[in-house]
């Protein structure tokens, strides 16, 4: 038994970090996509497409992966503060923090005379009666310290990754439209692939969410293309 071990960790920062690789991915292939597409529309070179493109993608991703370290700092300043306030509250105002775990213990199905022993066991220890609240009334769980640059560095790749996948196109043709052409192809089946396997994960209707992220990725390169195509005309 000494040598059991909890996998809640792993847990955790497995869905964590497939949520970065969703949130780099899903941006990474329809903003660079929708980008070439507008410049296709205006421009006669898939030399300037693809410079502007691996340019976009290279600032993307380090915003991206910026944005996603601030957001795992941010986890962890909201935890530590709260933690403060709970230490707080527990010293100053005992007896308050004493019914409140009676209620959350009622609300789980506690008989009073079990809840009278459980609150007396809880609370007998600082530090075991802090984290039962962080837990329970805020429900918060410690987040990782690592978790940041680790949200950073996983939503920058995935981002890079899929701004690539809609360039790539433009390397291996010789003109923007043509460019364009295979770049919606590869695109838009990597979009429902992605679709589908994200709603699969996330317990939504696959084929509707193939559908709406492929659908998505569609109407911003349009969009990108008409607004160049018009402004290149006046």
């Amino acid at each position: 038994m000494s040598g059991a071990h909890p996998h809640n960790e792993d847990h955790l920062t497995s869905s964590a970090m497939l949520q970065d690789i969703v949130i780099g991915l899903s941006d990474g292939l329809t903003v660079p996509f929708a980008l070439a597409a507008g410049l296709s529309g205006a421009v006669q070179s898939s030399g300037l497409v693809i410079t502007a493109g691996l340019a976009e993608v290279v600032a993307g991703s380090i915003a991206m992966g910026l944005g996603g370290y601030l957001a795992g700092r941010t986890e962890i300043e909201h935890y530590a503060s709260e933690l403060a306030r709970e230490h707080r509250e527990v010293l100053e105002v005992p007896d308050r923090e004493r019914a409140e775990v009676d209620e959350l213990l009622a609300e789980m199905g506690l008989s009073p005379a079990t809840r009278a022993a459980a609150v007396h066991e809880l609370t007998a220890n600082e530090e075991q009666w802090v984290q039962f609240m962080m837990r329970y009334e805020l429900g918060l769980e410690k987040p990782d310290p690592k978790q940041a640059p680790k949200s950073a560095a996983t939503i920058s790749i995935a981002y890079a990754v899929g701004g690539l996948i809609p360039l790539s196109a433009y390397f291996v043709t010789d003109t923007p439209s043509q460019g364009l052409l295979w770049s919606a192809v590869i695109t838009l089946v990597c979009l429902l692939v992605f679709g589908y396997f994200k709603s699969r994960m996330t317990g939504q209707p696959p084929v509707w969410g193939a559908f709406k992220m492929a659908g998505t990725g569609a109407l911003a390169a349009a969009a990108a293309f008409f607004v160049a195509r018009q402004f290149d005309q006046s």
